[in-house]
């Protein structure tokens, strides 16, 4: 019987879902295989933080990979299978994977699923008033904040798996010193910024937190999802932002389209103000699975490094890893 409930229910899941998305590849030989506890994260940022915490103790498949979307993500086939085949499922929360949150409730009666984002204290979080009285999801883009939900991940991991628990929190309280030290590097680089240059324009709404936590008047051409779409009352704003304040840069995004910012670039062409790319940041994804963009602390230094060198200010050579190096020297 509880063979047959089962099946009704992935049926119900799929009957549900579109065929749009991507995900990772995982058969049931491979599972078979590996028999180490097995944890599904919906985005890489939550994903990289599983790895950190469960190093090679823990299995980590993740749903969403660089330059996917996931406020509009709808979940494949693929990804009914691999969820059904955790044992733990591990997502952002705050309506960041919206069009998945009723799988997650629904699978949430069987097995741990987790919204890393879920027991974060309030003060971390921010609440805008075209949100429908929602957070604003991006929590990450402040690494002090993204740094608490480490312990909620190690959590997860030793109630799965408490054998290894001695493991798992000096693996958690590390991270979460490297990401202390990532934190006061974006301070001392972003510092360098001259005050009248320090406006970040930017796709969509992905960099509020960003901006809180490192000083900058962030704009986006989008609201916080990016589902919404800029009317041309916004643009045209926009561009008067861009010719009176003499902006010098705005930055595309690696998972959003950038039709919007390259018509910001044409309307103050148009009036004789040239803004240049100042570069493409990752927002909703990180980069390639692979390389150091494709970590959350190498996306976030790849975006502090981005907007800093953009916007006049200094990078210090040899970037985050210098900084690290002297702390680790005394020096």
């Amino acid at each position: 019987m509880a063979s047959f409930q089962r099946t009704l229910f992935i049926a119900f899941l799929i009957s549900n879902l579109s065929h749009v998305g991507c995900s990772s590849k995982l058969t049931e030989s491979d599972a078979a295989l590996d028999q180490r506890p097995h944890a599904v994260a919906t985005v890489g940022m939550v994903a990289d933080l599983v790895r950190n915490v469960g190093g090679d103790e823990i299995r980590v498949s993740q749903m969403m990979g660089s330059g996917v979307d996931p406020h509009l993500y709808k979940a494949t086939r693929d990804d009914v299978r691999l969820i059904m085949m955790g044992d733990v499922v591990f997502y952002s929360g705050l309506m960041l994977e919206g069009k998945m949150i009723s799988i997650f409730e629904k699978l949430s009666k069987r097995r741990p699923v987790i919204a890393v984002t879920g027991k974060l204290d309030s003060q971390f979080l921010l609440q805008p008033d075209d949100f429908a009285g929602h957070y604003d999801p991006h929590v990450w883009m402040d690494i002090l904040a993204w740094r608490e939900v480490v312990s909620e991940i190690a959590d997860g991991l030793c109630q799965l798996d408490p054998q290894n628990l001695e493991l798992y929190r000096p693996r958690a309280d590390a991270y979460r010193e490297h990401l202390l030290a990532l934190d006061q590097y974006a301070k001392e680089c972003m510092n360098s910024i001259p005050a009248s240059n320090r406006v970040l324009i930017t796709s969509h709404d992905a960099f509020n937190y960003f901006g809180r936590a490192y000083g900058l008047e962030v704009i986006g051409v989008q609201g916080l999802s990016t589902e919404s779409e800029a009317g041309l009352q916004q643009i045209n704003s926009l561009v008067d932002l861009l010719v009176e304040r003499q902006v010098r840069a705005v930055f595309v995004e690696s998972s959003v389209p950038r039709k919007n910012i390259e018509a910001l670039l044409d309307g103050a062409a148009s009036r004789g103000h040239q803004v240049a790319i100042g570069g493409e940041l990752f927002s909703d994804a990180m980069g390639t699975p692979g390389t150091y963009e494709g970590t959350y602390v190498g996306m976030l230094e790849h975006n502090i490094n981005t907007v800093v060198g953009a916007l006049g200010g200094t990078v210090p050579v040899g970037g985050f890893a210098s900084l690290t190096a002297r702390t680790e020297t005394g020096n």
